[in-house]
């Protein structure tokens, strides 16, 4: 029983871990919050208090342990170890699961590296491509053109991210290749609409997620959080439109 109802420093590290994998993973502010709130009240501590913006968290217990705050620095998408911590969350609320429990597998849910390889990802992204292309009214001799710009554009986004962590420059120069590679096809007569083409291949690097994430947030309430997500998703398809823009205007 005693591990059923843990000391309440040990129930805010677990809110404060779980609440960490979420965001670092690409949830939404406001379903961090809850989850929070939902595994501090598992332990029958109702009167729990998290905010939650892009950068960090700040957790606390009203009249019991001092509020702590931890730093987010890196954000990356893997909507399944968000869904792998709602379950966590789930089985806590529903006693399937004790906090010692919790707290272990929540650790291992951090640890894990569920990403697909690299190669996957860019087979990924050259099929989008070329599917891209073909729901924006492409033509079909146009389709090659935009899975190999769409793959080369994702490989020296990949690489360019790897190797120099500057915010918004590998979507600048992967754009900037991509409409390099496109150019090139229309120029050498292989493809015919430059603009589908380009339309199709820069699709992959769009932060569709974090624009939706910024809306449901502001719909939610969290203002801070929606509007300095839209803020980075706007700055992230500037990046992208330059790169567009500076082939166009030389060529």
């Amino acid at each position: 029983m005693e591990n059923r109802f843990p000391q309440t420093h040990e129930v805010i590290e677990l809110c404060l871990l779980a609440g960490k994998i979420m965001l670092q993973c690409g949830a939404e502010t406001y379903r961090v919050e809850d989850t929070m709130t939902r595994i501090a009240a598992s332990f029958g501590l109702p009167q729990s208090h998290s905010y939650v913006t892009p950068t960090g968290i700040i957790f606390s217990i009203d009249g019991t342990e001092p509020a702590k705050f931890i730093r987010i620095s890196e954000r990356t998408t893997d909507l399944y170890k968000v869904t792998l911590v709602n379950g966590v969350s789930r089985k806590l609320s529903s006693g399937e699961m004790t906090s010692e429990q919790a707290l272990n597998r929540l650790k291992e849910i951090q640890d894990a590296n569920f990403t697909f390889p690299i190669y996957q990802q860019i087979i990924a992204a050259s099929i989008a491509s070329g599917c891209f292309l073909m729901m924006f009214l492409g033509q079909w001799s146009d389709f090659i053109p935009a899975v190999i710009a769409g793959g080369l554009g994702f490989v020296c986004f990949v690489f360019i991210h790897q190797i120099l962590k500057v915010r918004f420059f590998s979507e600048f120069v992967s754009s900037l290749v991509i409409g390099l590679i496109a150019f090139l096809f229309v120029k050498m007569g292989v493809g015919t609409q430059l603009d589908k083409i380009i339309i199709g291949s820069v699709m992959p690097l769009v932060p569709g997620l974090l624009i939706t994430n910024a809306v449901r947030d502001l719909m939610a309430g969290h203002l801070v959080s929606g509007l300095s997500k839209g803020a980075d998703a706007f700055l992230t398809a500037c990046a992208i439109g330059t790169g567009i823009a500076v082939v166009v205007a030389f060529y």
